[in-house]
């Protein structure tokens, strides 16, 4: 799939190693890359959710049509499906939702 971001601060937190590490620490940063590799590696959000990567699941409520994969507990990376028919996420934030 391909990996748009909401803004600057998120893409740098998913780009940048050394500055995920000094925002979230080596734990985190190493599980946020982890995380969109994964990602990348896939064709669609549905094979995610379907073969369970990163415990993929879609949020409900006010976060309906976003989707979440586990980092570190509690803290989830969050993202959005932008197109049905090219596979595009845009990932919205790295946080403790619950």
């Amino acid at each position: 799939m391909q990996i748009d971001y909401k803004n600057k601060n998120i893409k740098m937190s998913c780009t940048d190693a050394s500055y995920a590490k000094k925002k979230y620490g080596n734990e985190i940063a190493e599980k946020i890359q982890l995380r969109i590799d994964q990602i990348m590696a896939i064709d669609s959000v549905e094979q995610m959710i379907k073969f369970k990567i990163g415990r993929c699941h879609p949020l409900q409520g006010d976060r309906k049509n976003q989707f979440a994969v586990d980092l570190i507990h509690p803290y989830r990376l969050v993202f959005e499906k932008k197109s049905k028919e090219i596979q595009v996420v845009t990932i919205v934030e790295i946080t403790d939702y619950h």
